[in-house]
Order: C-alpha cells, then structure tokens, then sequence
C-alpha cells in the first residue's frame, strides 16, 4: 500500500480503530469535526469517543458526496478537521476541502474504507488528506485489518506507539473463528439456511442491529460523553458487527490478508465493470467525475424498502444503508445538525448501495420486480 500511495502506511486491525487513532493525534479533546450524516453509526461514535463533536455537512444528493460549496462560513470557523467519507467509492471533493483546511490551519483526514481503489483529480483518493484510514474487508474481502495512510513518514513510530497502546493480544478464539467464518457463510448460502442463521445469531447477542441504525441508548451515550476521549467508555457501540475491532491479527490472518491484498487490481476491474453496468441503468444518477469502481453502486430508487426485500428473495443481501441521516438520528445532544439537511434525508431514504459484482442479476430483479426510478429530489437533482 505504501507503494501504491507514495504514502507510509501502518497496519490496524479495523478501520475504526485507525479512524480513533488519527483524531486523537490531529484533533484536541473538544474540537468539532465536519463529516458526512450519511455514514455508518460506529463513524459517530468513533468521533465521540475521541471526545470530539460531531457536525454534520450538506450532501450532493446524487452521489451521497460532501457538498464543500454549501457549508456556511460559520461552520467552518473553529472545526478542528474536517472527516471525508467517499460514500461507497464516490469521492469526496478533496482538492476543494485540502485548500479549505489549509486555509483555515485544520487537519483533512479520509475515511477511504470504501475507496481503495477511487481516484480524484488523478490521484487515488487517501493521498490529500493528514492521514487516511482504509479498510481491508471490503474490496478484498479479506474480513479484516485495515491501514492508516500518512502524508508526514516521520509521524509513523508515535501514530505505532498509540496504535499499540489501544491494542488486545490476538486470541486464540478469535482466530479460529476467522478462519471458520468464509465456510460456515458458505454453507449458509449454499443450504439456504440464512434467516434461520440470523435468528441464531440475534438470539446470541451477535446480530446487534435488528434495523438499519444502532439503539443509540442516550442515556448511557451521554455518560460515555462526559468521560472522553475514552475508546473503551464506547466499546459496545464501537464494536458493533467487528468484536475484534481492536484485537491485533496473529501471522496466519495477517498472511491471507496480504493474499487478498495481492488481487486487489482484478477486484477492482470486476467492480468498475460492473459499476459501469449499474450507472447505465434507469435508477442510476451518477455524480460528478469519471467513473470510479465503486464499493456499492446507489440507486435512487422509489420505494427503497419494496426494492431491498425484492433483492432479498432473489438472495442477493442490501447493506451498508445508512438512513436516518446521523443528525436525525443522534440528535442535537449528540452532534451539530446541518444547516441544510433536505439532500441528505432524501439520498438516504432512496439510495439502493447495489453490490456491482451482481449487477446483471440485481437489474433484472428490479426490473421484473416493477421497481421505479427515485422521483424528484432536492434542488430538483
């Protein structure tokens, strides 16, 4: 990756877990943070439990991008750094949001987990911020790690030393389970047997989202506030869907990671082939920029819902949506709203993060399945 960059990189185990890391060195306790409403909850909770405040930017609500042109000048005055999201692979305004934080003396740092292989301006998305966070489990399918990507090399031993502090010693356990996982998933797909595995997992306490958001338990959220920046005061929200999120990898996980890793260019070809496949069909409404082989592919469908369970009967599995937008979601208690939160509420209500590798057989489903293009939208987009 280093290679690939021009950019020293320390391996994490877990996006999250080098997200926490880069805010705790560039931003100080109390610093507010602009970042995208429409992205994972854990992201959220990241931020707060580096004792941070969370504000919430306007969105282009073709693409899900932050809409640099639309955040007020009081909100930028007095951010500590600004958080990219690339939702799904589409990019962030980078080169705009680079030029306005050294204008105003803040940190950028890139949350690229769903963008290792997205470029903007001609550079790979990662390569403007401070520092980047790229995930591991997601183009490359490895189910874990990730890395932390930075502009300054001479900041590598200190980012190493916090990154250590933070970590657990691998687990016996837990590697087995990495190892058991792809089979046991495979056995579930191949006999069918995926909604009674996800009740087994519910009735364990494993599956812990029974909707699309987190319980945000305000009660004990603002508890987990108040003694900040503290990872561990957050652990049961941070956590959620990657309980070895800070558990360092032992050398047999390490090594399938780097096999994965090694494919990465093939996987990335199939993605913008079938990215390409999805952005020329009815429900598309592609953002600004080329094409980018993309994560997930949103379609802005009618009923979002209605189109979910129809993939679903065809077993082809809709995650990573992100409705309500975090704004709507935590609330003023836990994060600055944004001034125009209309794009937002709309992309997340319509978008469909189609998995590109699918894209023939998800297109015929919405297809037979009479599903119909998103109406309208705010700015008349």
């Amino acid at each position: 990756m280093r290679d690939r960059l021009g950019r020293e990189c320390l391996y994490v185990p877990s996006c999250r877990l080098g997200l926490y890391v880069a805010l705790r060195h560039w931003c100080p306790p109390g610093g507010r943070v602009l970042m995208s409403p429409v992205n994972d909850d854990v992201i959220l909770f990241v931020v707060l439990a580096a004792g941070l405040r969370p504000v919430q930017a306007p969105l282009d609500p073709r693409d899900g991008s932050l809409d640099a042109a639309a955040v007020p000048e009081e909100t930028w005055r007095g951010l500590s750094a600004v958080l990219t999201t690339n939702l799904y692979g589409n990019p962030d305004p980078a080169p705009a949001l680079r030029a306005r934080c050294d204008r105003s003396g803040i940190a950028l740092i890139e949350d690229a987990a769903h963008a290792i292989g997205s470029e903007v301006a001609g550079r790979p998305v990662g390569t403007f911020g401070d520092a980047a966070v790229f995930s591991l489990s997601k183009h490359t399918a490895a189910k874990a790690g990730g890395f932390l990507a930075v502009a300054d090399p001479g900041l590598r031993e200190a980012l190493a030393k916090s990154r250590d502090a933070l970590l657990e010693p691998p687990r016996r356990t837990a590697e087995l389970a990495y190892w058991a996982r792809p089979y046991a998933e495979a056995a579930v797909r191949g006999l069918r047997l995926a909604p009674a595995a996800w009740a087994v997992l519910r009735m364990l306490g494993r599956q812990e989202r029974a909707d699309i958001r987190m319980p945000l338990r305000p009660d004990a959220l603002g508890r987990a506030v108040a003694a900040a920046p503290a990872l561990d005061a957050f652990h049961s929200w941070v956590r959620v869907d990657l309980h070895d999120y800070r558990t360092d990898a032992g050398g047999p996980r390490r090594a399938r990671i780097g096999r994965k890793l090694a494919r990465l260019d093939d996987v990335l070809a199939r993605h913008l082939a079938g990215t390409r496949t999805l952005l020329a069909s009815p429900w598309a409404r592609p953002g600004p920029g080329p094409v980018q082989p993309l994560f997930r592919v949103p379609l802005l469908v009618e009923d979002r819902d209605a189109a979910r369970a129809a993939l679903a009967r065809a077993r082809i599995p809709v995650g990573y949506l992100y409705d309500p937008p975090l704004d709507d979601y935590a609330g003023a208690a836990f994060t600055e709203p944004s001034p125009a939160p209309e794009a937002a509420r709309w992309f997340a209500a319509h978008a469909l993060p189609v998995d590109p590798l699918r894209a023939d057989r998800a297109l015929r489903v919405l297809a037979e399945s009479g599903t119909r293009p998103a109406r309208g939208g705010p700015g008349g987009v």
